[in-house]
């Protein structure tokens, strides 16, 4: 039995990774440089400076990645219409069962907290969570545990009592080594087996969380 949940945000909660992901090879292409999904996908789940190293080996030189960057940027953070990331399927009902059920939530992400924040809040759900953890409030991003150790700490709980859940590798392995259980719910890139083999369970969406929620936190009566 669990007392608190914790979730990763880009790819778990919001369909952000692809729109993400799309954007850097686009702006790749109209500045030469061919940038593979499959060499993208090893940055999904690390902090923001870890995904920016990477990719400025990608795109070789430092200026040429920083104009990148700026074409990135320039349509991610536009403050006059920035992208609304929906919501993956079973977010919110899961979400709304486990508040009404009296258990804490929180959000551990390699994202900021400002970006945590204005994503969630687009698609209304952030006052759902009693805490938030960003990448760029800890020194190490995931794999490093740290994100999930601080989000648990502003629970108010041990690492034990909290189930995470989790779309990446990098992320599953920051929750074990944070002492916790976790979830996976695969997105852009499945975690490999030995992962997925030490994680509670393994699920298509989080549609398939809201059944096991009587195992998991003890809820017997759901209400989404």
């Amino acid at each position: 039995m669990f007392s608190a949940a914790i979730f990763d945000m880009d790819g778990l909660l919001i369909d952000s990774e692809r729109t993400i992901m799309n954007t850097w090879i686009a702006a790749g292409r109209e500045l030469g440089v061919h940038i593979r999904p499959v060499d993208y996908v090893e940055i999904i789940g690390r902090s923001l400076p870890e995904c920016h190293a990477m990719l400025a080996k990608m795109f070789g030189a430092e200026p040429v990645f920083q104009k990148a960057l700026k074409r990135v940027r320039q349509q991610l953070q536009s403050p006059t219409a920035p992208p609304v990331y929906p919501l993956k399927p079973g977010a919110q009902n899961l979400l709304a069962a486990l508040i009404n059920a009296g258990v804490p939530c929180a959000v551990a992400s390699s994202s900021s907290g400002q970006e945590i924040g204005a994503r969630l809040s687009r698609v209304g759900v952030l006052h759902l969570f009693d805490a938030i953890a960003g990448g760029d409030e800890v020194v190490r991003g995931k794999p490093d545990p740290a994100v999930y150790e601080l989000a648990a700490s502003r629970l108010g709980k041990s690492p034990s009592e909290c189930l995470a859940f989790e779309d990446s590798e990098n992320g599953a392995l920051a929750a074990h080594r944070a002492g916790m259980q976790v979830v996976t719910v695969p997105d852009l890139k499945p975690p490999p087996d030995e992962v997925i083999a030490a994680s509670l369970a393994n699920l298509g969406s989080l549609n398939e969380a809201i059944e096991r929620m009587a195992a998991w936190f003890g809820i017997r009566a759901l209400a989404a």
